[in-house]
């Protein structure tokens, strides 16, 4: 575990569709929960199950090295990445992009910076799959 003011020089020098070079060192429960990737920082990378395969067997394996995208990195000591081979994506990702993360096509390239606590308005988003957020009183 790193510091949080090394955690904080870490993210300044992390890019939305960041590529590295990683190694998969645990998929501790298959088709559960994602896996964990040693990318050579200090903090940890994961992909979550939501972007890996319907199907386990079609996930990476533990000392498989691949490339992969930094997607997210919020508030937790830990970058949260996405495998750049469409092997190891799930199969319909482009139709989940739309769905959960339309801006991630300008997001690439673009700073990863604490966004800081998540509103009730980007929480709905996030759970909407309908559109918008829903207009509260």
């Amino acid at each position: 575990m790193v510091t949080d003011s090394e955690w904080a020089r870490i993210r300044r020098g992390l890019r939305f569709g960041q590529a590295f070079k990683g190694t998969v060192v645990k998929v501790p429960r298959p088709g559960a929960i994602g896996i964990f990737v040693d990318i050579g920082l200090s903090v940890g990378g994961f992909v979550d199950v939501l972007l890996l395969p319907d199907e386990s067997e079609d996930w990476p394996a533990e000392g498989t090295v691949a490339d992969f995208e930094i997607w997210w990195a919020d508030s937790r000591q830990q970058i949260r990445l996405k495998p750049s081979d469409s092997r190891y994506l799930r199969n319909d990702f482009t139709d989940f992009v739309e769905r959960v993360r339309p801006s991630w096509s300008s997001d690439v390239g673009q700073p990863v910076r604490d966004s800081g606590p998540v509103t009730l308005d980007e929480l709905r988003t996030t759970l909407r799959s309908d559109g918008p957020p829903a207009r509260s009183p």
